[in-house]
């Protein structure tokens, strides 16, 4: 069974007037071929593995719209248009029921998203791109950064035509840009949060700039100024712990973070910040786990007197106020600050 629908350069008139009816006229999973001016090379764009992630359908939607032709031909893969469409639309991360699309792209490739994330991977290597971007959303709000798998200048050279920070990570969570090391190079964008302007408008610009411009990849460049964190700690829920945000403390959750937590995005946060309130340990609460496999829950958090706070200086990203996508993926990730940041 197949499940994308192939196309081919289609016309800005028969795409629709919004972002809504582009997704409701490709029906399901969509891979869109555009033919650049130059044939000879084949660039990749995914957007849209999580259903609640807007930015990058809408800059491919106005890009179909514009009529504007890209240098090198473009491989455009649109994958949760269903869990998009799903009401309100961009409202469901993955419809209820199913896997996350961007934790299945590692065997074994069960089920629907894992049979469809094995097919983006065959289309991925039948054009054998010479990049591949994959455009995200935050959960919640913050600033834009690049994500990979593999540190090198033709990774560096990609996230700059979006953002200058960059995490460098060797989590192995079955998503799409861990198949950079051993393919093509391939960054995933979190151009800012899904219901931030600036977030729709920095997917639109930096898509120009990675169709439009004739070599993305990295030249003669001495660098582009980005910033990488390394190694970043996932802190999770252990299962079956409930969560709430809240001002005060909720009796009947384990655990409650502040309803403003969400601002600290990349920010360092000092360990007298408070974040929360728990009422149990640490590790009955949470888990996580540095690049070495060692638990690392007490080297991120400590508790006072029922509050949690950092156990260190601490940069955070991708803080969630989505209860129920903290729950089903993460709470945030921390980079400890001892771990410095370098400029490449």
């Amino acid at each position: 069974m197949k499940y994308l629908r192939f196309l081919r350069n289609p016309s800005a008139t028969e795409i629709g007037t919004s972002v809504e009816s582009f997704l409701r006229y490709l029906g399901g999973p969509t891979c869109i071929f555009l033919d650049g001016m130059d044939s000879s090379r084949t660039r990749a764009f995914v957007t849209l593995l999580h259903g609640n992630e807007p930015s990058g359908a809408m800059a491919l939607f106005r890009w179909l719209k514009s009529d504007r032709q890209a240098a090198a031909n473009t491989v455009c893969i649109v994958a949760s248009v269903e869990a998009a469409l799903a009401s309100p639309c961009f409202s469901q991360r993955m419809l209820p029921g199913s896997r996350d699309l961007n934790r299945c792209f590692r065997p074994p490739f069960e089920g629907d998203q894992g049979r469809l994330a094995r097919e983006i991977l065959e289309i991925l290597r039948l054009y054998h791109p010479e990049a591949v971007v994959d455009m995200h959303n935050t959960s919640g709000s913050g600033p834009a950064f690049g994500v990979c798998t593999h540190m090198d200048r033709q990774h560096d050279a990609l996230v700059s035509l979006f953002t200058r920070r960059m995490i460098v990570t060797r989590l192995n969570l079955g998503a799409l840009m861990e198949i950079s090391e051993h393919n093509y190079p391939t960054v995933t964008v979190e151009v800012g949060g899904r219901l931030d302007e600036c977030a729709h408008e920095l997917a639109w610009t930096g898509l120009c700039e990675y169709l439009q411009r004739p070599r993305v990849l990295a030249g003669d460049e001495a660098d582009w100024g980005v910033e990488l964190l390394r190694n970043p700690i996932r802190l999770e829920l252990n299962p079956g712990i409930g969560l709430a945000y809240s001002e005060y403390p909720e009796p009947t959750f384990p655990v409650v973070l502040r309803p403003d937590i969400e601002h600290l995005n990349f920010g360092v946060v000092q360990p007298e910040v408070p974040l929360g309130w728990v009422n149990d340990e640490l590790h009955t609460l949470f888990r996580a786990q540095d690049a070495s496999g060692r638990c690392a829950v007490s080297r991120l958090l400590r508790v006072e007197e029922g509050r949690l706070f950092p156990a260190a200086p601490l940069k955070l990203f991708m803080i969630t106020t989505n209860a129920a996508i903290a729950r089903s993926d993460c709470l945030f990730y921390a980079i400890e600050q001892d771990a410095a940041a370098v400029t490449a």
